[in-house]
């Protein structure tokens, strides 16, 4: 018998993408709520406990409110694509390429908690750094960010695409979480091993798809450029996801493209540095749909079914 999926919020961005993403495979059996009967908490619940593997791409309470339905099923596995668990005890973070050992976590766990897409590129940034141990906990960390507007889900869509709303966002590019307490912080200090929250500057630009992250660091005799380009090479060595852009390529560049990466399930790392040494940036360029969600809940899938 074939693995069962089903994915609850498959009409959200996020399941959409997920579906798109499976198109054409015949190695799982999709499951699906019959669009008249898109609002049968019944039927919802049935397939959930009838799935093997349950993928949700629902907003934070409703993925809660999903979870309970389980108790009692110690069967079905869950990925959720929401914030409600992703540092929550008993929950395995979704992102394979953390640290040695996590893919062999997913693989085996029953909850998995797929990483948000700022979060991805920093903490791929941030962790190698702190496992190599070039960067202290107590560092203060700065994390800049621009996404296309596909991470602000369907209001956001149709307020960057439909010139006839009423509250359509007519601006280029935009700041927000100006507060500084966005909600992608808990995961970012948790798992880049950080004492305390960095301080995160999100934004938004006028494009579907893509992301560029950035932490910019002073630089010393203890932490040179070329030590952290090893350390991000030698963390990501051996798989083919996360690409660490040589610093005599990244040299030669002028720009980085926010969409690049765009309809991809990768991502690549750039270390760019100042003429003196003394000042680094750090990049990471992915999908904010790819390797930052939808990419990575299949994966996750994936490496849960090769249990």
């Amino acid at each position: 018998m074939k693995p069962r999926i089903f994915i609850d919020g498959e009409h959200g961005t996020t399941g959409l993408q997920i579906r798109s993403r499976m198109a054409g495979r015949d190695d799982v059996e999709l499951l699906s709520i019959p669009e008249a009967e898109r609002r049968n908490e019944a039927i919802r619940e049935d397939l959930l406990n009838e799935a093997d593997i349950a993928i949700l791409c629902l907003p934070d309470d409703a993925a809660r409110q999903a979870v309970s339905l389980l108790s009692g099923n110690g069967r079905t596995r869950v990925i959720d694509t929401s914030t409600a668990h992703r540092t929550a005890d008993g929950w395995a973070y979704g992102f394979a390429e953390l640290t040695r050992g996590q893919g062999d976590a997913i693989r085996s766990a029953r909850l998995v908690a797929n990483p948000g897409c700022y979060p991805t590129g920093a903490i791929a940034l941030l962790r190698p750094l702190r496992e190599a141990g070039l960067l202290a906990a107590e560092h203060p960390v700065s994390v800049n960010a621009v996404s296309g507007y596909t991470g602000g889900g369907k209001q956001m869509i149709a307020q960057m695409e439909d010139e006839t709303r009423e509250d359509r966002i007519t601006a280029p590019h935009f700041l927000y979480g100006l507060d500084l307490a966005h909600k992608h912080l808990p995961e970012m200090r948790v798992y880049g091993q950080l004492a305390g929250d960095p301080i995160f500057a999100p934004s938004v630009g006028k494009f579907p798809q893509g992301m560029i992250v950035q932490i910019p660091l002073l630089l010393d005799e203890s932490r040179t450029p070329s030590q952290l380009h090893a350390a991000l090479a030698d963390h990501y060595a051996g798989q083919d996801v996360v690409t660490v852009v040589p610093l005599s390529e990244g040299a030669t560049l002028k720009r980085i493209d926010a969409t690049e990466l765009a309809g991809t399930d990768r991502m690549k790392l750039f270390v760019f540095t100042s003429p003196d040494g003394a000042r680094a940036n750090l990049v990471a360029l992915l999908d904010n749909l790819g390797k930052g969600a939808s990419g990575a809940a299949v994966q996750n899938m994936d490496l849960m079914l090769s249990a």
